[in-house]
């Protein structure tokens, strides 16, 4: 049985176009495409479309969500350039992406001067409080080392020679390095020195020059005191030998010859000299006093007095600078 078949007359046709409400022309479809996103999330992405129009047929449009993140100038300008056509069309979009590439470069430019201009004012006062810190801090620790270095000034060492002793003298016949007959004498003497270190708060360490014997511009005799350290509030007692052996005289002390035969009536005026130098060490090297004391003894050696100690603190016979 054959089914009817209904040919639709041109009235119809024209009554079924104007009932069908008018479609709206395709919008183009265009997407961000971020290096994150694989190439199975653009396969994800549809769209349908039926070529008849009807009341019972409508646009179905179906798109998988788009991930929104963050992305930089530079991916959005090459997305846009592989697909010319979602741009805004033909060259007139690609100029207007080209301009909001350089819009947001300019801006990121501007933000990037901004933040590094931020940093050097943060940085420039701090580096000028540092310096102003140094400063003080090298102008007060000067201050405090010229106050101690005038205080340690008030506590200068004390020192007296307090006794001389000659052990031997003696005057023989001889002849000098070059063969000069002469007179040479042999001197041996002990001399004992008090020294004092009144400071309360800090030690010195020290040192002399030779001491020496003179018969006016002739030295008999010298020796060496040793060097020490003495701490704060504290004295000491220091031993010096004086000796000369097989010196020369060359006819220089008159009254020996005099004395020849009779050791016991020689009297022989003496002058003992030298130099004590003591320094002190105040925060570590930082303030070091120093105190020196020239120091000049006028004895007299007699020959009936030998190996007996002289007192040089009563005559005195003594002068300190």
């Amino acid at each position: 049985m054959g089914v009817p078949m209904h040919v639709k007359s041109d009235s119809e046709v024209t009554s079924i176009e104007a009932s069908t409400p008018p479609r709206s022309p395709r919008r183009p479809l265009y997407y961000v495409q971020s290096p994150s996103h694989s190439q199975q999330d653009l396969e994800k992405m549809s769209y349908g479309w039926s070529p008849f129009g009807s009341p019972t047929h409508h646009f179905q449009y179906h798109c998988s969500p788009i991930h929104h993140s963050r992305e930089s100038s530079t991916s959005r300008f090459s997305a846009s350039l592989k697909n010319p056509r979602n741009s805004g069309g033909g060259v007139g979009g690609w100029r207007r992406m080209q301009r909001k590439y350089d819009e947001v470069g300019d801006e990121e430019e501007e933000d990037e001067e901004g933040r590094g201009e931020d940093e050097s004012k943060d940085g420039g006062p701090m580096r000028f409080y540092a310096v102003c810190f140094l400063l003080l801090f090298l102008v007060l620790f000067s201050i405090f080392s010229l106050i101690l270095w005038a205080a340690s000034l008030a506590y200068k060492p004390r020192i007296i020679v307090k006794k001389i002793s000659f052990e031997n003298f003696n005057v023989q016949a001889g002849m000098d390095a070059t063969g000069v007959p002469t007179d040479m004498l042999t001197l041996n003497s002990t001399v004992k020195i008090f020294y004092r270190n009144p400071s309360t708060f800090f030690g010195v360490h020290v040192t002399s020059t030779p001491l020496e014997l003179h018969y006016f511009d002739l030295k008999v005799a010298s020796g060496h005191m040793r060097k020490f350290y003495q701490s704060r509030k504290s004295d000491s007692k220091v031993i010096a030998v004086v000796e000369g052996h097989q010196v020369p005289l060359y006819g220089g002390i008159p009254v020996l010859n005099s004395a020849k035969g009779h050791p016991e009536s020689m009297s022989v005026p003496l002058n003992l000299t030298f130099v004590v130098r003591s320094r002190a060490y105040i925060l570590g090297r930082l303030v070091k006093p120093k105190f020196y004391h020239s120091i000049l003894c006028g004895v007299t050696m007699r020959g009936n007095h030998l190996g007996k100690p002289l007192n040089l603190t009563k005559s005195q016979s003594c002068v300190y600078h």
